[in-house]
């Protein structure tokens, strides 16, 4: 299994490995991410271990929720038989009970599997219906890092060597 498959790769309800090694790499990247903000910008730990403490403290549960997720949906769609939007439901409330639990409040679990479970049937929607729910992001502006590769003037310069015929 190579480190660049994609969740849907296969069917759902096969390979979990490949599922789980799919959504917890951009889980991993995601906590990293978070951590480093939350560490550089809002707690400033002082040393080495209670570093490392905060970006555990953020990166675990990120983790957690995604695998949660890819358990909870390969669970429903192996108990269900079934392959809808239903099964990605049933991974987001799992998601947002790991969620609940890492902020030891049951409501906040329920409030964060609702939004996942919305999320997660629109993202399925869009898999069955074949549109793209994140599109790709199509940069239209021009950027100044090869300035001699555009043209940023008015109105663009006359051929060079021509006469009015006189």
């Amino acid at each position: 299994m190579s480190l660049k498959a994609n969740y849907y790769d296969q069917p759902e309800g096969e390979d979990l490995f490949g599922k789980m090694l799919a959504t917890n790499k951009y889980a991993l990247a995601g906590g990293l991410g978070w951590s480093t903000v939350e560490v550089m910008m809002v707690s400033k730990p002082k040393g080495y271990l209670p570093t490392i403490a905060r970006y555990l403290y953020f990166t675990g549960p990120f983790v957690g929720m995604a695998s949660a997720f890819t358990v909870g949906a390969y669970a429903a769609n192996k108990l269900r038989g079934r392959d809808d939007g239903w099964n990605y439901v049933a991974g987001a409330f799992a998601a947002g009970g790991v969620y609940g639990a890492w902020k030891r409040n049951v409501v906040s679990g329920l409030v964060a599997g609702l939004i996942f479970s919305v999320a997660g049937a629109l993202k399925k929607q869009s898999i069955d219906e074949g549109w793209e729910f994140f599109p790709e992001v199509k940069n239209h502006a021009v950027s100044s890092i090869n300035p001699n590769r555009y043209d940023f003037t008015l109105t663009q310069e006359r051929e060079r060597g021509w006469t009015t015929g006189k």
